[in-house]
């Protein structure tokens, strides 16, 4: 079997458009939209490999557009602080690099320019990604497959829907000593050409100048992307804060979360990079366990629901038990109503919530703990269970970070309606869906002490 078929019956490869690699073509073209990093890269590896086993030069292709569901300026300028490094990464491996905008941004386009022997692209499992992938696939005239470059196991090989941790965890454990092992990293072993016809933007500058985008929603200067931050950011959270892991990772006031995901959400770094530095680290065992079981089983049961769930989005993705009880006490009488632009500026009754949406408006991210309250309430202060949702998602998606990601669309279903959940007591308004008080919730950390700290940084922000 030589490699181009060996590589083709990859788990982790789906060859979507089939054939052999034109052999008059000039070289591999890897089409960069997921996976935004120049190391450790799986989906790379295999455009790497491929070119060097058909002697042809590797050629990355990377497009931002403005038409990206959900982005806006605060997404856009963290993509653009990570491009440097993915520029430095390709050169240091002998990959060629091509970068263009939109209004340039067709990979067809580009395809028709260079004659590849074949087209590598990377998996994204939410649904308009996805429809980009079969639109190439049916318009390339050259085999085209992707690389599913931002899970440790590849997610198509569970075939269905799982419904909660406990259901997917044994198959993950099983998997893991396969395929959570260190990418290669091989260098092009045929230099990139560079005529006229490779010939990118200025991603130096300000590539979305001229484009219809929102703007309301400004970059934050407590973060900025690119893989070099987002190791920095892994080796200190090592250092400093994962011994503490276990029992700090629910106490927002003192953090001993990684405040990894909005790398992960833009392939800064790979969930691998990040697991096997983990199982290295000197730390108690336990710290490393309670760490993984969120990087690798709950994030990707998060991707097994978008994938294999096509309204992982909206209300209809809810489980019978929680649809049957949701349903009965729809009707209920809400203690208090919001509108949504009360919730937007945090104008609530409840100074913790406030402070969770403070956060995130203003620094791009929250807490995963306050995460779950926040949504929840939500729930509680909507005029119905659709409101609600829509709400939760658009806020979600439009001030965090790590918005229109897996992970947010499986937390938004588990705080409201249920999934991966089991039923808990009856209530008003959740019906058998987990409810989380003020009081309870409060009293799980130092809250005063968080509300302060988030009172400091709106001061600062002014």
């Amino acid at each position: 079997m030589n490699l181009v078929q060996k590589t083709s019956e990859d788990a982790r490869v789906l060859v979507r458009r089939s054939g052999a690699p034109c052999a008059e073509g000039s070289c591999v073209v890897y089409w960069m939209q997921r996976a935004q990093r120049a190391c450790d890269n799986p989906a790379l590896d295999v455009a790497v490999n491929l070119g060097n086993a058909l002697r042809k030069p590797v050629v990355v292709f990377f497009a931002p557009v403005p038409f990206y569901p959900g982005a806006n300026a605060r997404h856009f300028h963290f993509l653009a602080a990570g491009i440097a490094d993915i520029a430095d990464g390709l050169t240091q491996r002998g990959i060629g690099f091509v970068f263009r905008a939109y209004p340039d941004h067709s990979l067809l386009k580009f395809c028709d320019q260079v004659h590849p022997a074949i087209v590598i692209g990377d998996e994204n499992p939410l649904r308009e990604a996805e429809d980009w992938r079969q639109k190439v696939a049916r318009n390339l005239s050259v085999p085209f497959w992707t690389v599913d470059a931002d899970v440790v196991v590849p997610s198509r090989l569970f075939g269905r829907e799982h419904y909660a941790a406990r259901t997917i965890r044994p198959r993950l454990l099983e998997l893991l000593p396969k395929f959570l092992k260190r990418p290669d990293n091989p260098v092009a072993r045929v230099p990139c050409f560079a005529p006229p016809q490779l010939s990118s933007s200025d991603w130096q500058e300000d590539f979305t100048r001229g484009w219809t985008l929102d703007r309301s929603v400004p970059p934050v200067n407590e973060w900025r992307g690119g893989n070099q931050k987002a190791l920095r950011r892994l080796d200190e959270f090592i250092r400093e804060k994962m011994a503490l892991y276990p029992e700090g990772r629910n106490r927002p006031e003192s953090d001993a979360t990684s405040r990894l995901s909005p790398y992960l959400h833009f392939g800064h770094i790979g969930p691998h990079t990040v697991a096997l530095r983990v199982q290295d680290a000197d730390v108690p065992e336990t710290a490393k366990k309670a760490f993984l079981e969120q990087l690798i089983i709950r994030r990707e049961l998060a991707v097994n629901f978008v994938r294999f769930n096509p309204v992982y989005d909206s209300l209809e993705c809810l489980e019978p038990w929680a649809d049957r009880s949701l349903a009965q006490h729809s009707s209920d009488r809400r203690p208090i109503v919001y509108s949504k632009e009360r919730l937007e500026i945090a104008e609530t009754h409840d100074p913790l919530w406030n402070a969770a949406q403070k956060q995130m408006v203003l620094t791009g991210w929250m807490h995963n703990y306050l995460r779950m309250y926040w949504a929840k309430k939500i729930l509680e202060w909507s005029p119905s269970i659709a409101s609600a949702y829509q709400r939760a998602t658009w806020l979600n998606d439009r001030y965090q970070l790590d918005g229109r990601d897996p992970n947010g669309y499986a937390g938004i279903a588990w705080a409201i309606v249920g999934k991966h959940d089991r039923p808990w007591f009856e209530r008003p308004v959740f019906g058998q869906v987990r409810y989380m008080s003020l009081a309870s919730t409060a009293r799980k950390f130092v809250s005063k002490r968080y509300m302060a700290q988030i009172a400091k940084l709106e001061r600062a922000h002014v």
